[in-house]
């Protein structure tokens, strides 16, 4: 146990741009994490870090005093290796449900303790809870057993996984300090390093969509993630990618499972296809397994087996038809066109508004619910035609849906017709690329 110190003192050392010593973060992780530091002192804290910002070293200490107050899985018992991915959250994000049975099929164990949603972006447990009898919860023994005979997992964390992170995170978020990018990351990398993954990929969306609308925030951000995982020893990278524009057509819990087994049966959206074999090559290449392609595995149906069987392992049924919503209203277009802008955040916030996702997180939601965009960015319209779908089971929800679209981008809108419109880059930036 580190020397005992007092809160105040750490407070001011921190207020007035000091540097705090690893005893005193120790302390007062732990002490907080006990009740002995109170919320008002710890927000305090919060905010000097955030307006103070914090060395590699102080954040590093800080990730590992947080994982320190928890448990760490162990993987090294598996007969291959294992690798993660974790995205910083966006619209029509459905990359985990292709991704974690693609990298499996490749020879790579993937653990992926996921969330669920709060707020316009939708969270994994969420969409697969949409599939019939799925279940989220599992042992530590249930989640070795099915990383053994499938390869891949994605399950709800358990409690013990750096409990420090989850007292921090509510306080956060009611006390302004969430854009602290040290405790940004450290909230982060304490949970994906107690996963005890020994390779880590992170997704790091910018723009409207994404929790980070600037390139150079974002980029700080995942330069803050990368170094954390490699001075804990986890082999770690990090993409930039677009969330300017929804990922693929389905944004909703059952729409995006619909959607991804389009892109395992190998089809699916160009844009979500090229992000899950992006983040499959950096997964298996950080693992060094270099010899699969796993844009051939989800050609050749060894994807599609393995989502099969990580369904089944968690007691869900692959075959069930997904939940469809009972109401639904078309959004046309206005006039001949190119569609210029199609706002992510105005789509996230419009198929939140319709059920599906939540505003607290006791809130239910809705398997159906959501939007389906018949056209996206680019792609050329004639008056009349619908361009989205919205989906409810709930139809007095609609009118607030349909406003989110008509207010978005200040007012002007969420869906912009033109005359041209430029193309979509997906993968904006890396950093940290990783070789086998």
């Amino acid at each position: 146990m580190a020397e005992r110190h007092d809160a105040v003192d750490v407070i001011v050392t921190k207020r007035d741009g000091g540097t705090l010593t690893d005893d005193q973060i120790d302390w007062v992780i732990d002490a907080y994490t006990r009740g002995v530091v109170a919320d008002e002192q710890m927000s305090s804290l919060a905010m000097a870090i955030l307006q103070r910002g914090m060395t590699r070293a102080e954040i590093a200490r800080w990730t590992q005093a947080m994982i320190e107050t928890g448990e760490r899985m162990d993987f090294s018992s598996l007969s291959r290796p294992t690798a993660d991915k974790h995205s910083t959250g966006g619209v029509g994000d459905k990359i985990t449900l292709p991704l974690a049975p693609l990298v499996a099929a490749c020879g790579v164990a993937v653990p992926q303790l996921s969330g669920r949603g709060l707020g316009h972006t939708g969270g994994t447990l969420d969409k697969l809870e949409s599939i019939p009898g799925w279940r989220a919860a599992l042992t530590n023994e249930e989640m070795m057993s099915q990383l053994e005979s499938v390869g891949a997992v994605v399950c709800a964390a358990g409690s013990g996984l750096a409990p420090a992170d989850k007292k921090l995170y509510a306080l956060r978020d009611v006390t302004g300090t969430v854009e602290a990018i040290p405790l940004i990351a450290s909230s982060i990398m304490s949970k994906k390093i107690a996963e005890g993954t020994g390779v880590l990929v992170l997704d790091v969306k910018v723009g409207t969509g994404a929790f980070m609308k600037d390139i150079d925030q974002a980029r700080e951000l995942a330069r803050t993630m990368v170094d954390l995982g490699t001075d804990a020893g986890v082999r770690t990278s990090a993409l930039l990618t677009d969330m300017s524009t929804p990922l693929g057509r389905g944004i909703g819990n059952a729409l995006e499972v619909t959607e991804s087994l389009e892109v395992l049966a190998g089809g699916g959206p160009a844009d979500v296809v090229e992000l899950t074999v992006a983040l499959a090559r950096e997964m298996l290449a950080g693992a060094g397994v270099t010899d699969v392609d796993p844009a051939e595995a989800l050609k050749d149906g060894r994807a599609m087996d393995a989502w099969k069987a990580m369904i089944r392992a968690q007691d869900g049924n692959p075959e069930a038809p997904m939940a469809v919503a009972t109401h639904t209203e078309d959004v046309v277009a206005e006039r001949d066109g190119v569609i210029t802008r199609m706002d992510a955040l105005g789509v996230g916030v419009a198929a939140w508004r319709l059920g599906a996702g939540r505003a607290r997180q006791q809130d239910p939601v809705q398997a159906g619910a959501g939007v389906f965009l018949h056209k996206t960015l680019g792609e050329a319209v004639k008056a009349g035609d619908v361009i989205a779908t919205l989906h409810t089971d709930t139809p007095d929800r609609m009118p607030r849906g349909l406003q989110a679209l008509s207010e978005a981008c200040g007012g002007d809108g969420a869906i912009e017709i033109g005359d041209s419109a430029p193309e979509r880059t997906i993968l904006l930036d890396s950093v940290g690329a990783l070789t086998a």
